[in-house]
């Protein structure tokens, strides 16, 4: 059986085991963490940072998350409206006046957040290299006029949402997304995340294993292959460019599990916290074509709040547990990327079910 590092309350044995068999079967390399109050009762690793499998995936590894980043930016938009700088319900345009062109005068807030703006994609197609220029991608959205009315129906944003929540939040702070989350986010809490990699950390990134299948999907704008450069980590893509390993992404959502605190640091108040369960959207997602509920950016289903990144990432909450479980690998896979996460997942709720 794969060797696994790190450490694991004697209870959540069994997740440490699911790391292992999806290490011996089908992942390279991973880790897996379980928050309960704040505190890390789970923090593992194991398997190879590269696809020959000869340098060992360490506790410092990061690696592209893809979308479970999108989690981080949704928190961005709860702390500055539980501050009172961003009203969820205003138009977008109060905050990005050129955003009111093409018809889009009622567009809110909470509609970027809920996946219902009616932006999923650009009118013209994009390349990996046009998403490295923020203005030209944001100058883009604020032209196009919305695929459907605004608010009725829900359809995954999967690139366009971080262009639309970070400029928000960049005309309310002066500062981009990447650097809001850095310092009011990930350095007060000690979280190794990062919207828009420096160059320093190169050296800690996992190389991203594209699936059996192939580099990406057909109809994709951009592949495993892109975020393997150093233009992709250098740029802010605040939807599928975070970088960091299932310790950070555990720890900066286990704020959510914790009525706002972690480790000393508030960020959220309790009912900053309550509005990520805000339902923006239920019902089959045009874009996904699959039922879901849609809150304040996250995935909600009873009392968890989720999302996931393409290949298998994932991080969810439980507040009536204060739970956090998340999990990052650097090899993708298509259609049975969940299975890995799930089974870490479903190992935690053995543990605190017991």
């Amino acid at each position: 059986m794969a060797e696994i590092q790190g450490r694991c309350a004697d209870r959540f044995g069994a997740v440490a085991e699911a790391l292992a068999v999806s290490l011996d079967g089908d992942d390279v390399g991973a880790s897996a963490a379980v928050y309960i109050d704040g505190e890390a009762v789970v923090d593992i690793w194991g398997g190879y940072v590269d696809a020959a499998r000869t340098v060992s995936w360490e506790r410092d590894t990061i690696v592209n998350v893809w979308s479970t980043t999108k989690t981080m930016v949704a928190l961005c938009a709860l702390i500055l409206a539980d501050r009172g700088e961003l009203d969820l319900d205003a138009p977008v345009a109060a905050y990005w006046p050129e955003f009111a062109a093409a018809g889009k005068q009622r567009v809110l807030v909470r509609h970027l957040l809920g996946h219902t703006a009616g932006l999923p994609v650009w009118d013209e197609s994009i390349t990996a290299a046009e998403l490295y220029s923020w203005p030209t991608m944001t100058a883009r959205l604020a032209a196009q006029a919305p695929q459907w009315e605004p608010g009725i129906t829900g359809g995954y944003h999967s690139i366009t949402f971080g262009y639309l929540v970070g400029e928000v939040i960049a005309r309310v702070t002066g500062r981009s997304v990447g650097r809001f989350f850095a310092e009011e986010v990930a350095g007060p809490l000690g979280a190794d995340f990062h919207v828009g990699l420096a160059a320093e950390h190169d050296q800690r990134v996992a190389t991203l294993i594209a699936a059996p299948e192939g580099d990406k999907p057909e109809g994709f704008e951009v592949g495993v292959s892109d975020a393997n450069t150093a233009a992709w980590r250098r740029a802010e893509i605040p939807a599928i460019n975070g970088h960091g390993n299932a310790r950070s992404v555990g720890l900066v959502q286990s704020v959510l599990a914790c009525d706002g605190t972690v480790g000393g640091v508030r960020l959220l108040s309790e009912a900053g916290c309550a509005r990520v369960f805000e339902e923006q959207f239920r019902g089959t997602d045009r874009i996904l074509d699959q039922p879901i509920r849609w809150g304040m950016g996250y995935r909600l289903e009873n009392r968890t709040c989720s999302w996931g990144g393409w290949g298998g990432s994932l991080v969810l909450v439980d507040v009536d547990r204060r739970m956090t479980v998340s999990y990052v690998m650097n090899q993708v896979l298509w259609d049975a990327g969940y299975d890995r996460s799930l089974s870490v997942l479903m190992a935690a709720y053995e543990a605190v079910s017991a």
